[in-house]
């Protein structure tokens, strides 16, 4: 332990930085590179003249990095961060010195001084980075890149194998760093959603395979690395979490929509009781759920097999044996259908119809939409042994909901917005897996395994006198409903813009009463609604946004944050599309210039997406 180390950690208040002091250190040295950390201390000691440090010193400075392993993150939702961090831990146990960081805190210039690399990187929407990692990725990506001949580097893809750029974000920085120089020392692995065993088994094979080269050679430098890398006091785990769920009470399942509506939308409340749990607006509520038990007889049934069947799955570090019937009930996923099953099912089939589609990446992708694993059965019949059905099927994976309330109003309670997922297949009803336990089967008082889901890429502003303009049609209300009980809860005095559209007025205006009396207390500044189907022409947000040209744009340039919630294939990219042309036309900006426009906007956070 240093001399200095000993003071802070003593009650000796004539050596020990003070908070204040400490804070200004942390920022001063916040994404300083290893070897720029070592540098400083040395420097700092020198300024000390106190002989034993600068000794110590001293010996840290030698080009001792190979120490050090770096770890980034690239998170949207929070999964890779789970990742890195259990990856970090297993490498500190290892005697590793580990530097964790979100991507969007490193300074991407520090790679030229790295000699170990690990990259745990989620993929956003239709192939893009995390919004934290766009800087990183544009850097890399660039004329400034540096050569990295004397990096060693491995990558984890987080993906879904449902969307056409799987595990894309992470194929490029892999690739990237490959042609930059970087030595590859573990092939890059792909995870799907049930994404827990392949990433400790990469986790575990990587810090086996660099033990022995990163030890703790300098424990002085691992001591300056841990000071002046913390930003924040760690703080006591949850109890709960995604691999522990807290068994929650459903206390309201209120349909939201009129009688006519198309659609049957949600308003749940959910008791979190004393979980302890917490949660901040913008965050997502993770939801595990069983199967409807009258599907899976279905499916048993076109399968010829009676449910008693005894079958083994892993689960986490667990090999569960269980009745067939058990395990596809709450255990795998039968009402979203990867693209592979299909493949799969036409092997085992010989149905050429099924192989013709499986041969396609995009109709395999909409026909698995469309079609439960029941439907590809039932469209070609096949035996098949109890265990080998199992194989094939992917883990049951709980959903994510962006959270409609702020507890700084409901307190130990959680609200969503849930839209039913309901769809009509050769005349049998098909719906959601967790929607139609939220919305049909899950009685009012029943138990709801959930966890948090925090997302600090979708946050209000800091600076409660920030305005902020909110898109969010149809169930992607939900996270602004909860924004505005924050900003009213803190007094917040910035002006707020609601866009909000759905298809009629009558009976689909979510939360309208709500709404309404958020105009007339003056915290909701303006609202702007679009009904698709309330006049022969189709209005869309992006629509309404085009109208209020003007005004949107004066808002963002007087420092206006901006969020849109909802869904991803279509209303994201339009209303994207909405604010170019309103970039361009009121800003007198090119194409090219608008879109490097809105992504200042959201390498500065003022341009925040939630989408699926």
């Amino acid at each position: 332990m240093l001399p200095e180390q000993k003071n802070l950690n003593s009650a000796q208040p004539s050596t020990a930085l003070d908070a204040n002091q400490l804070q200004q250190l942390q920022q001063l040295t916040n994404g300083y590179s290893p070897l720029q950390l070592a540098w400083a201390s040395g420097y700092l000691a020198a300024k000390s003249e106190i002989s034993p440090v600068a000794s110590a010193v001293s010996a840290a400075t030698q080009p001792v990095v190979s120490s050090i392993l770096t770890i980034l993150f690239a998170s949207q939702t929070g999964n890779a961060k789970g990742v890195a961090s259990k990856l970090a831990d297993a490498a500190k146990q290892a005697g590793i010195t580990v530097n964790l960081k979100n991507v969007a805190d490193y300074k991407p210039k520090s790679l030229k001084s790295e000699t170990h690399l690990l990259i745990v990187a989620s993929t956003n929407g239709e192939g893009e980075p995390p919004d934290d990692a766009l800087e990183f990725h544009e850097f890399l990506h660039g004329k400034k890149a540096p050569k990295l001949a004397n990096l060693k580097y491995s990558v984890l893809a987080l993906g879904d194998s449902s969307y056409e750029f799987f595990c894309q974000t992470g194929k490029e920085f892999d690739e990237r760093l490959a042609a930059l120089g970087a030595t590859q020392v573990s092939a890059r692995v792909d995870c799907d959603v049930d994404y827990d065993v392949d990433a400790k088994t990469w986790s575990n094979d990587i810090v086996e395979h660099l033990k022995g080269e990163l030890t703790a050679e300098s424990q002085e430098l691992a001591q300056v690395v841990s000071l002046v890398s913390a930003t924040a006091p760690a703080g006591a785990a949850s109890l709960y979490s995604k691999q522990n769920p807290y068994a929650a009470q459903l206390l309201v399942s209120q349909k939201i929509t009129g009688r006519d509506s198309a659609k049957d939308v949600r308003h749940i409340e959910i008791d979190l009781g004393e979980s302890g749990l917490t949660y901040q607006a913008g965050d997502a509520l993770g939801v595990y759920f069983d199967n409807d038990s009258a599907l899976v007889d279905e499916l048993l049934n076109v399968l010829s097999l009676t449910g008693e069947e005894e079958v083994s799955l892993v689960k986490g570090e667990q090999t569960l044996s269980l009745p067939l019937k058990a395990a596809l009930i709450s255990e795998l996923e039968i009402t979203l259908t990867a693209p592979n099953f299909i493949d799969f099912w036409a092997k085992i089939s010989e149905s050429q119809t099924l192989a013709d589609i499986a041969s396609d990446k995009n109709s395999a992708r909409k026909y698995a939409a469309n079609h439960q694993i029941v439907d590809i059965v039932k469209s070609a019949p096949a035996v098949i042994a109890a265990q080998d059905f199992v194989d094939a099927l992917r883990k049951l994976t709980p959903r994510l909901y962006s959270i409609a309330s702020s507890q700084a109003e409901v307190e130990e309670e959680v609200h969503l917005t849930v839209g039913l997922v309901s769809y009509d297949n050769e005349g049998q009803t098909r719906t959601g897996g967790a929607s139609g336990f939220l919305a049909q089967r899950l009685e009012e008082g029943g138990d709801v395994k959930v966890f948090i889901e925090h997302n600090d890429n979708f946050r209000l502003p800091q600076n409660p006198e920030t305005p902020v303009i909110m898109i969010g049609p149809g169930t992607g209300v939900a996270p602004f409903r909860a924004f505005m009980q924050e900003r009213e809860a803190n007094d917040a005095t910035g002006d707020n813009w609601m866009f909000f559209g759905d298809q009629t007025f009558a009976q689909d205006f979510l939360y309208q009463v709500e709404w309404q009396n958020y105009l007339k207390s003056g915290l909701l500044t303006k609202l702007d609604v679009a009904f698709s189907r309330d006049q022969a022409e189709k209005i869309y947000v992006q629509d309404r946004l085009k109208e209020n040209a003007q005004d949107v744009f004066a808002w963002l340039e007087s420092g206006a944050h901006l969020y849109i919630c909802g869904d991803a294939n279509r209303m994201a990219k339009d209303v994207h599309q909405a604010l170019v042309d309103i970039v361009i036309e009121q800003g007198q900006k090119t194409e090219e210039q608008a879109e490097d426009y809105l992504k200042s906007l959201r390498s500065a956070k003022r341009y925040q997406k939630d989408v699926y």
